[in-house]
């Protein structure tokens, strides 16, 4: 009997960037579906989103569910597991992390990235009309799709949207997550240039001993190569 995935965005993105792997996960006969998380969808206002808005989506999405789903989070999606799991336990089967944030308890993403990136991407949301981070071409082109086709790059940046600030500078407490007995994996792609070497591994060592799961792709295979994280996604099954 198959798993009902619920997939989780991470910065910038929205639930299109989960259209291939849901497509793969149904042919290999589970269910899926890839919430929006607010301020995602091109045409909404996004200058008064909280990182609580957030939280309160998944959360929403999780009780509407039957029966406990596998949780799945993306890059920044990680901390937004470790925010809502702890208020839905019963809702969830388990949690996969793919390349994503684990914070430490009290700590912001941006804690975690360069600090020249954090104070850029501060400085660029702070000039701009609604407190969003702007898409950075470059930033997508060179680290989050280092070593993919420009068509392919062309095709992912058309889709992004303003980043509400609030997501990279909200500190997060892990307390009740690290109480959790829910059954953890990660998957790591393994050609993810956006944060320095070793940093998913890193960040996914601080869940414990957990399933972990290493494929080929960078840090947006699961747009450019949908079928290779559904495997994987398959895999980290518990």
């Amino acid at each position: 009997m198959g798993q009902h995935f619920v997939l989780i965005h991470g910065a910038w993105h929205g639930p299109w960037c989960w259209k291939g792997v849901i497509k793969a996960l149904e042919k290999a006969g589970h269910t899926a579906e890839a919430p929006a998380m607010p301020g995602h969808r091109p045409e909404e206002k996004r200058s008064q989103i909280k990182f609580d808005d957030y939280v309160k989506k998944i959360i929403a999405t999780l009780n509407r569910q039957p029966t406990p789903v596998v949780l799945v989070g993306h890059s920044s999606a990680g901390f937004l597991l470790q925010s809502s799991a702890p208020l839905a336990p019963d809702k969830i089967a388990q949690l996969i992390f793919l390349n994503a944030f684990v914070l430490p308890d009290g700590q912001r993403q941006f804690d975690l990235v360069p600090p020249e990136a954090a104070e850029g991407m501060a400085a660029a949301a702070k000039a701009s009309p609604d407190n969003c981070v702007p898409v950075m071409e470059d930033f997508v082109r060179y680290q989050l799709m280092g070593g993919e086709s420009r068509a392919m790059q062309d095709a992912l940046i058309a889709q992004l949207v303003p980043q509400p600030l609030a997501l990279f500078t909200t500190p997060v407490d892990t307390k009740d997550f690290d109480n959790l007995t829910l059954p953890i994996s990660v998957v790591l792609c393994k050609d993810d240039v956006s944060l320095p070497p070793g940093a998913y591994t890193e960040m996914a060592q601080g869940l414990g001993d957990v399933h972990l799961i290493e494929v080929d792709g960078s840090h947006e295979a699961l747009f450019t190569q949908p079928d290779v994280v559904a495997d994987a996604l398959i895999r980290a099954l518990k």
